[in-house]
């Protein structure tokens, strides 16, 4: 499809083949590292899909020669995706109860039923996708729009995915940095930010439902030798253990080796279908779960949890594998994050990945892809229509 998509802008035409180069380079540098950790075949590929596979599809998805009509059509079934997974969340919250269940505490998770971590999938996509219907769908009532902000914010709170709100707050802090070049509306947006901090540290030792946030506001787990320092980077410490040569620190120690998506979870869970395929584990990945366990604070949060995303990228790819994911992420941010809520989003991607295994969880990826892709083709659609030879004389 991409050699026969039509493309006409040379800054598209340019970032089509840097994202291409990178994701080669990605392809490389998981190979490279299978290769020199024994790491089975099905390793490889399965890290690769995890990893590249929303890179693939925002460079497929920019390619489409969309037009109003198509666009519109694929954002109202986009929007009907985002919606039906909200209601759902209030109808398994309100109408079964699902949180007073047994071990269903967790399972307020919209259309990722029995899913592990559902609840945050669910509310991530909920959130990312409430960010964009409000600042960027002006053409429905800002009372609208807002109503649709307010029920997502309590999807939240009624699925206990507090580390999602975390995460967007301090990407907003982040984007505020990232824009020091307009210091008035920088400063201006900040001070929103830290009234809207003191009101809700305020509220959640006067409200039962923001309670649980209490749980990181602990200050004796924090510092140097502090549990929760300790817990979450025990994946570094462990996976150091295990380097064998100098080419460890540049390739890891395999793909799905150590605590990636797939060698923290799918090796174990699914190990019966892929073991059979050539899929090899690692005790590193074991150890840091003997570490979690280990732990008083390994089953209070996620956001103590050493599996995170960019440990994971670390512990199987090494620094190399960490440069072609990051180098992936600066394309998209340099030529695909139009405004400051495609790279608020993505940003809010980065965060996630200091907290849990996000990067590598396909639904809420592929939906990021989804919405940044939406962006750019709205984006395209309203500017004028560039003339051929216009066009000849930027690509010369």
């Amino acid at each position: 499809m991409l050699s026969q998509a039509r493309l006409k802008d040379s800054n598209q035409i340019t970032a089509s083949k840097k994202m291409l180069a990178g994701i080669f380079m990605a392809c490389t540098v998981i190979f490279a590292s299978a290769l020199i950790n024994d790491a089975g075949v099905i390793n490889a590929i399965f890290s690769f899909l995890l990893l590249i596979e929303p890179f693939i599809f925002l460079l497929a998805l920019i390619s489409l020669p969309m037009t109003h009509e198509s666009f519109s059509k694929f954002r109202t079934w986009v929007f009907r995706f985002a919606f039906i997974n909200i209601i759902f969340c209030y109808i398994q919250r309100y109408i079964f109860s699902r949180h007073l269940i047994m071990g269903f505490e967790d399972n307020i998770n919209g259309v990722f039923i029995a899913a592990g971590a559902g609840h945050v999938v669910g509310a991530s996509i909920s959130l990312t996708f409430g960010i964009y219907y409000f600042f960027i769908a002006k053409s429905q009532p800002i009372l609208v729009r807002a109503i649709v902000l307010l029920a997502i914010l309590n999807q939240i709170v009624i699925s206990d995915t507090k580390q999602v709100l975390l995460a967007f707050a301090v990407a907003y802090i982040l984007v505020q940095i990232f824009n020091l070049k307009n210091p008035i509306n920088t400063s201006l947006y900040l001070i929103l930010g830290i009234v809207f901090s003191i009101l809700f540290y305020w509220a959640i030792y006067n409200f039962e439902a923001l309670s649980p946030f209490t749980t990181w506001i602990r200050p004796e787990i924090y510092g140097p030798d502090g549990e929760a320092t300790r817990l979450k980077f025990a994946a570094f410490r462990i996976v150091i253990g295990y380097f064998e040569s100098p080419l460890n620190w540049f390739l890891g120690l395999g793909p799905g080796h150590t605590v990636g998506r797939l060698g923290g979870w799918m090796l174990d869970s699914y190990g019966y279908l892929l073991l059979p395929l050539g899929a090899t584990v690692h005790p590193a990945s074991s150890n840091v779960w003997q570490a979690v366990g280990n732990s008083w604070l390994g089953d209070q949060s996620s956001m103590f949890s050493p599996l995170f995303g960019w440990a994971g990228i670390w512990g199987d790819l090494g620094f190399l594998g960490l440069a072609s994911y990051l180098y992936l992420c600066f394309l998209i941010w340099k030529y695909f994050c139009i405004d400051n809520v495609a790279k608020f989003l993505v940003l809010t991607a980065f965060v996630f990945g200091c907290i849990f295994s996000q990067l590598e969880e396909p639904a809420y990826t592929m939906f990021l892809a989804t919405i940044i892709g939406l962006q750019w083709h709205e984006d395209r659609l309203k500017k004028p229509k560039t003339g051929v030879k216009e066009i000849l004389r930027t690509q010369n």
